[in-house]
Formats: C-alpha cells, structure tokens, sequence
C-alpha cells in the first residue's frame, strides 16, 4: 500500500465550556469552516478539493446532529462531490477520523481527505446524548458504562498510584502550558478563532499547595454506580485539578499521498485502534501504543516528542512511571489537565500539537496517544519531513 502523508493540521485554541466563553458563540460547523478556510490557505488545492472530510463528534445530538460532518460541508462551501462521514469513537473520535482518512489514500481509494474533530460542549455537554447505555439495567454488569472519572479512581487505586503522583501530574500540565503560551513555535498550527487567540481554560495562578487543598471530587458517584461496579469500593483520588476541563474546540488535518503541490509536513508512519477492558477503560490507550510501535518497529526511546492524551491524572502519571521515557519530550506544551479536552476533537489537536513540538525541537519521530470511555484506545506514529 502506497504512504499517506499529513501536510498540515491546524487546530483552534479551546474555549471554556461556559456561556461566556471564548468559542460559544460559535456553531460547531463554524469552528470546521475556520480551520477548513486555514488549511485552504496553507495547502491550497488539494484541501480546496478534497475527496472526503471524517469528521469525529461524540454529542452528535442537537447543535451537533444531523450529520455534523455534512452539515459542516454544506456550511464550509466544499464541493458537493465530496464524501462526509460523521463518526464517533469516544474520546479517540478526532484522532481515528485521521486514521480512517490515512487509510483511504493508502488504499488508493482517495487523493486528499480532510480529517479531524469538533465538540462543543458550551452547547452539547457531556453525556448530552442521554443514550440508554448509561443506566441501562438489563445490561450484563461487564457491559454496564462506568463514568471515565470512576474508571481513573479504580485504576488509580489498582496500580497504587498516589495522590501526590496525580497532584504532581497535574501541576507539571498546568505549567507546561504557561510556558507554551509564550512559544511562538508550539502554536504555529493554533488558528486564533472567534477572537480567541489563546487556550482559555490555563491556570496560571496553580501551585502544588492549592492541588494539595482541594478534596477528591467524585467519591459520591460511586453511590450511584454501586450496581455496574459490582459492589467495589476504593478510595477517591481525583479531583477537579486532576480531571481535563470541558471545553470547546475544533481541528482539520490534511491528508494525502505523496505527489501533491506543496510538500507535506509528516508521513505516517502506523496507526492502531484497539479495544480494552471496559472495567479499566483508559488502559486501552496504552494497548494502542504499543501496537503502533511495534507496527513500525520502533520503540519509546525513538520517539522525539510524544502528545499523550490526560484523559485524567492517572494516565500520564502511569505512563511516566511504567514506560521507559524521557518526560521532557512528553506533553512539551501542556496537555488535557491544563487545556481542556474537546472530546471528538481531541486527537486531532493532539495531532496538530504534535507537529509544532517536531518543528520546534527539530525532531523526526512523533507518537500520539489516546484513551476513552469503556475500553477505546487510538495512536499514531509520524516521521516530520525535513
């Protein structure tokens, strides 16, 4: 199969998930048509005119129904004979609508595809689908949904990380992201949007006294969810300064086979889906990454930078404990914790943030990670094009 290259992904900042904040006043298929017209400008024909545009979106109700993906055509002005596809795979959506568009142009089945995600969640909030899945009782306790944040507790708790690992975890986002602010290089791809040119949802003001003080947040939802975790208890770890803040926000990525007008920023090198234990659903993630890593024979140490997603604090603080990994190619500008995470958007920023971090530290090899609710893992690996 022929190589699927990533010319270029641009991204918005992400907006608190509020009435007031900096994106809300935007439709979600306003947040594609900017980054859609960005990447026109940067790329030219081949994201003018491309074959299809995978769109990930997990609340695909309401402000973000009917088929997001073609409505966000239609609005962008896209040519009519492109293909859209809306999809949702949780957390991982934006970063598997890359993949699926990899797939296309490896296959030959496509020229160009634009790829990426959008949620917002000032308009549709989490769980705002109310799907039957979340409290359906006739449900085998296995398959019962667990909230991710229970998930992150239990698996804390499992693997005997401490609250000073989650609070440290969280403080070393927050002040990553402070500084990254001040990079012009790890925002070249951030397309300032609404008149929001900066990542809304930062505390700047945190320190490891002020994680210290606040207390474990979610403890009483184990009340509520006695019966699909089998009668388990453990002790609550998280707090909200462990827990990615809700938020607005959207990303393109371009994607195409090599012999395009203007030159491509990555080639990608494997990608890999997979599916976990629903009972520890943010472990998938890791299945993921190691999957494509051993797809493309390669392993951590060759990794240049890494965006590993925070679904909460006991992700990234397993990875830096378990994995064998230079933790200042990790996460460089900040992650989830300290940005925000715009649930079907979030991978293909990531995918985006990546690309910046390549260009500003002059790396080859970059690794994107992802994990979502009840078993849902994602990751990529790229090559930047000197």
């Amino acid at each position: 199969m022929a190589a699927a290259y990533l010319y270029d992904a641009v991204r918005t900042p992400r907006g608190k998930a509020k009435p007031e904040g900096g994106l809300a006043a935007l439709s979600p298929q306003e947040l594609v048509k900017q980054q859609a017209a960005a990447l026109a400008e940067r790329c030219g024909d081949g994201a003018r005119n491309p074959d299809a545009l995978f769109l990930g979106c997990v609340g695909q109700v309401a402000d973000q129904g009917g088929h997001i993906a073609l409505v966000s055509k239609l609005h962008a002005g896209l040519p009519d004979n492109m293909a859209a596809i809306s999809l949702n795979n949780y957390c991982t959506s934006g970063l598997t609508a890359i993949g699926q568009a990899a797939a296309m142009v490896a296959s030959g089945q496509s020229d160009t595809v634009l790829a990426g995600g959008v949620e917002c969640m000032s308009r549709v909030p989490f769980m705002g689908d109310k799907a039957n899945y979340y409290s359906d009782p006739s449900l085998s306790l296995r398959a019962r949904y667990i909230p991710v944040v229970l998930a992150a507790d239990r698996l804390a708790n499992a693997e005997g990380i401490s609250r000073d690992e989650l609070d440290a975890a969280a403080l070393a986002s927050q002040q990553k992201a402070v500084a990254a602010e001040q990079n012009p290089t790890l925002q070249r791809s951030r397309i300032a949007t609404g008149g929001l040119a900066v990542e809304e949802c930062i505390r700047p003001k945190t320190d490891a006294a002020f994680l210290a003080a606040i207390a474990p947040g979610f403890g009483a939802l184990q009340d509520q969810y006695a019966e699909a975790l089998g009668g388990a208890r453990f002790v609550p770890l998280h707090t909200i300064a462990h827990a990615p803040p809700v938020c607005d926000g959207a990303a393109l990525a371009l994607v195409g086979s090599q012999d395009r007008d203007s030159a491509p920023r990555a080639r990608i090198l494997s990608f890999a889906e997979c599916g976990g234990d629903p009972a520890a659903s943010l472990t998938a993630g890791f299945a993921a990454m190691d999957r494509a890593l051993e797809k493309a024979g390669l392993t951590l140490g060759d990794m240049d930078r890494i965006e590993f997603m925070e679904a909460f604090g006991v992700t990234i603080a397993k990875f830096l404990r378990d994995r064998d990994v230079d933790p200042s190619r990790v996460n460089v500008g900040g992650g989830h914790i300290a940005k925000g995470h715009p649930l079907g958007a979030s991978g293909a920023i990531l995918t985006s943030s990546l690309l910046d971090s390549l260009d500003a530290a002059d790396g080859t090899l970059g690794l994107v990670v992802m994990s979502g609710a009840a078993g849902v893992g994602t990751a990529m690996i790229v090559e930047r094009m000197n």
